[in-house]
């Protein structure tokens, strides 16, 4: 039952005390609800909870559901990221209920008072809400998994290094079946066991088209990781999972994967467009743009593509990318598969040459032929964005500027906070 008008208006009258005191809310959610479940550790990445990454998503996530309390319906394609991410964790119904509870716990122990008995009322009739419409979402993202709506094992068939800190694993389903196919830029999950006892997962890339018999994934190493003995480890360990495989995962070594999800994806089964494609990644963030040229190379060879591409010193799939250049035109300059890197740390003697790079410093769009390499005078162009947060927003931020639409523009992003929200 929808909220009644003076329900709404009692949700938006807590948004001053959400913006003040949000943050204490969901650190003191947490914080009960995984002393009194702590099995639910196992969903939840441990060093966002340390270093405060989750519980300000999650602040987030909150004041935009209360800001659109009024239009909830319009609230779903925004949390559609939300939703994939759940399913590739294994959140079931179940687990709102102990949310919900913990969670309106949380907000009458901070708010005090001000949580009154019609306040609470309205805010549990909120949750269940827009609850019950995650669920019904995730439900048809399960159906659409076929069964395998769990974690599955696979073995390290090889790891293969890209660069000097990225390191490329195959993964071979130990149960050998067929694996499902996938949309190019979706990811899984990967888990492991953390250092504390409870699984680890973490969402990767898929960094190769489509094969029925092994998924990749690219890796890259935290070098952060190194200095955690003079600061709070919390802080400089993002990497646990990455870092652990690796340093400990070689070949012949077991991970428990997830199905394939996510909503940054290239539709290659609906969409048979021959407009131009321009992928624009920084760092790691080459990892989807791989797989989405790989698939356009081989179902939509007629199609306009332009990689750009940020490094420091080495570029991951430098050797692919130039063979996808070659097969598909003569050089950077020509052809339907055009590239353009940044690097800014090029090597001793690496010159600018096609192969190596093209600019020395940081991606500067503004620097690109606007026509040749971003297609900017096509108003049919799509744009894949994937790297550093600030990164994707300041790419957005300039073609936005050049006139593209905002619904020509995907950029992926796996946390569900502020700049997550940007994104639609």
């Amino acid at each position: 039952m929808a909220l009644t008008y003076q329900q709404s208006k009692l949700v938006k009258d807590t948004l001053p005390a959400l913006r003040e005191h949000g943050e204490q809310i969901t650190t003191t959610f947490y914080r009960n609800m995984l002393r009194d479940h702590p099995e639910l550790n196992n969903y939840f990445n441990s060093v966002n909870q340390k270093n405060g990454r989750q519980p300000r998503a999650l602040t987030s996530v909150i004041l935009n559901f209360a800001s659109n309390i009024n239009h909830m319906s319009d609230l779903i394609p925004k949390f559609e990221r939300m939703c994939n991410k759940h399913c590739s964790l294994g959140i079931r119904p179940e687990h709102y209920d102990i949310v919900g509870k913990y969670l309106l716990r949380a907000f009458g122990e901070v708010l005090g008072p001000a949580m009154t008995t019609d306040v609470f009322a309205a805010w549990e009739k909120a949750y269940w809400a827009l609850a019950k419409m995650l669920i019904g979402r995730e439900a048809q993202l399960y159906k659409d998994f076929e069964g395998w709506t769990s974690w599955r094992r696979f073995k390290i068939d090889r790891v293969v290094p890209e660069t000097e800190d990225v390191y490329s694993f195959y993964l071979v389903p130990e149960d050998g079946r067929k694996l499902p196919e996938f949309l190019p830029g979706q990811y899984v999950s990967l888990r492991v066991r953390g250092p504390e006892g409870y699984a680890q997962a973490r969402q990767y890339s898929l960094s190769e088209a489509w094969r029925p018999d092994y998924y990749r994934i690219s890796v890259k190493r935290d070098e952060g990781a190194r200095y955690a003995n003079s600061v709070a480890r919390s802080y400089f360990h993002p990497g646990l999972v990455s870092n652990l495989l690796i340093d400990q995962m070689a070949p012949g070594s077991t991970v428990e994967l997830s199905h394939p999800a996510g909503d940054f994806f290239l539709d290659v089964r609906n969409n048979t467009s021959t407009l131009p494609l321009v992928l624009i990644s920084a760092g790691v963030g080459a990892t989807p743009m791989v797989a989405i040229a790989d698939t356009v190379a081989a179902t939509q060879p007629g199609r306009p593509v332009s990689w750009i591409h940020g490094s420091r010193r080495s570029v991951p799939f430098e050797d692919h990318i130039a063979r996808l250049r070659r097969s598909h035109g003569s050089g950077r300059g020509s052809g339907l598969f055009r590239t353009a890197v940044f690097k800014t740390r090029p090597a001793p003697g690496d010159d600018g040459d096609a192969a190596t790079h093209h600019h020395v410093g940081r991606v500067d769009l503004a620097r690109l032929d606007p026509h040749a390499d971003l297609h900017l005078n096509n108003s049919g162009a799509e744009y894949y964005v994937c790297g550093p947060e600030r990164f994707m927003m300041d790419v957005c931020d300039y073609l936005k500027a050049q006139g593209v639409a905002p619904a020509r523009i995907k950029i992926e992003l796996f946390s569900t906070g502020d700049l997550a929200m940007k994104r639609s």
